[in-house]
């Protein structure tokens, strides 16, 4: 076999033997060679015995490896490896195989996978329905799609980061904040399943300071937001009314389905599966919640979602329908500005949608309905009655649950057709 100092241009114009295959082997370096076949294809190659065995192996070509001085360190790892009686050839094949078994198993390492595992293992068996409502969402909508198919032990803080950022980016930071929490839930059980070696939402900040919120709409903002909401129309418009008049989430009034409602009893049933606190909730219509409900399309072939643009799911969209309706009530404000009608204010202060809940409850305290009563109304768990008498209490307030929200719909009535009604404070009226 000939012996040559191979070098870069050595290397370049050795050429294919009429005979065929051929090997040139390194002066400089013994076990280090270069074979050309047949059809001139270059391949670096290093020999070496281990445990008195012959080991050829091929480093690569001369295309993948271009560069002499590269080839030749790496066939002297392969030599290095050797003299400690390790296989190169076999090293390199078992990390391989491992490479392939890991890529068979890889999916059950992405972000998705591991999301949909901690959804099943964890949230559906130690949460409450909303709550693992409120986590498919938050995940469906700001995280999976960004982290899909990436390995969630390659998720960072600055990933964390980012995705919080752009959530707040859209002036949702309250819901950064939450984001973060059930982010934090998620990487914590991860870590206790050995899927990632550290939990990367550690050190990173909320986006906002939460403090409790205690806004509630003024006597003209009412008039204002029931007049915003008759141009909003369809299928926002009602249901904002139906938040202030029944004073329930916003979920559980966005998904509100036609065999809940009893038009006879004028009762509307939200069962324990869509109610935060997960026990089934009675809700009294009121007439004017009734009038709202009675004149409401019913859309497709199905009959299930009060709410909805296509029969088959309950509308979405809240955050662009709020920004609509807000446009409106500084429109009708500035209206009525301008014609000399008085108002509290000249401008609407922020408020949201969970706020016509706090202006309901608030409300009803001011027409002496007593606490306990609004409590229930507001299917509140820990509210005024607690300790002991919570427990021996169970009496659900029913008639006088009914009397409240027949107050209130009577009032907020006053309030956006002044020549309606006659409202008095329930004790009052009693």
């Amino acid at each position: 076999m000939p012996s040559i100092k191979l070098t870069q241009p050595a290397v370049e114009k050795l050429r294919a033997s009429a005979g065929g295959r051929v090997e040139y082997w390194d002066n400089q370096l013994p076990g280090f060679g270069l074979r050309i076949s047949e059809t001139g294809r270059k391949s670096w190659v290093t020999m070496y015995r281990v445990g008195g065995k012959l080991v050829r192996e091929t480093i690569g070509t001369v295309a993948l490896i271009p560069s002499v001085a590269e080839a030749r360190d790496r066939a002297r790892e392969s030599l290095q490896k050797a003299q400690k009686g390790i296989n190169p050839v076999q090293e390199r094949r078992e990390a391989e195989e491992a490479a392939k078994i890991a890529k068979k198993t890889a999916p059950a390492r992405t972000f998705a996978a591991a999301a949909d595992r901690y959804l099943r293992e964890h949230v559906e068996q130690h949460t409450k329905p909303s709550t693992i409502r409120e986590t498919k969402r938050i995940f469906d909508r700001d995280v999976t799609p960004r982290w899909r198919e990436r390995p969630i032990a390659e998720i960072t803080r600055q990933d964390v980061s980012e995705v919080l950022d752009e959530i707040a980016g859209r002036g949702a930071m309250v819901q950064a904040n939450q984001t973060l929490k059930r982010l934090k839930t998620l990487f914590r059980w991860a870590l206790d399943e050995e899927l990632i070696i550290a939990d990367p939402t550690i050190r990173v900040r909320k986006r906002v300071r939460e403090t409790a919120r205690d806004r509630a709409l003024r006597h003209d903002e009412i008039h204002l937001f029931w007049a915003g909401c008759e141009k909003v129309g369809w299928p926002f418009g009602p249901m904002f009314k139906l938040l202030l008049l029944t004073a329930q989430r916003r979920d559980e009034v966005g998904t509100m389905e036609w065999p809940e409602i009893d038009v006879d009893k004028r009762v509307w049933t939200i069962p324990r599966q869509k109610a935060k606190n997960d026990r089934t909730h009675e809700v009294h219509l009121s007439e004017l919640a009734l009038e709202i409900i009675g004149g409401l399309p019913r859309i497709g072939k199905s009959t299930r979602f009060v709410f909805t643009t296509n029969g088959e799911r309950p509308v979405s969209g809240f955050s662009k329908a709020k920004q609509r309706l807000d446009k409106h009530m500084m429109e009708l404000l500035r209206a009525e500005l301008e014609v000399g009608r008085d108002h509290d204010k000249a401008e609407i202060d922020g408020w949201i949608l969970h706020d016509l809940r706090r202006t309901a409850a608030t409300g009803m305290a001011r027409l002496n309905i007593a606490p306990h009563v609004v409590d229930r109304i507001l299917n509140h768990v820990s509210g005024t009655i607690r300790g002991v008498a919570a427990v021996y209490n169970r009496h659900a307030y029913l008639e006088e649950r009914k009397s409240a929200l027949e107050t209130w719909g009577r009032y907020v009535e006053s309030l956006v057709r002044p020549n309606s009604a006659n409202i008095v404070p329930l004790a009052a009226a009693r």
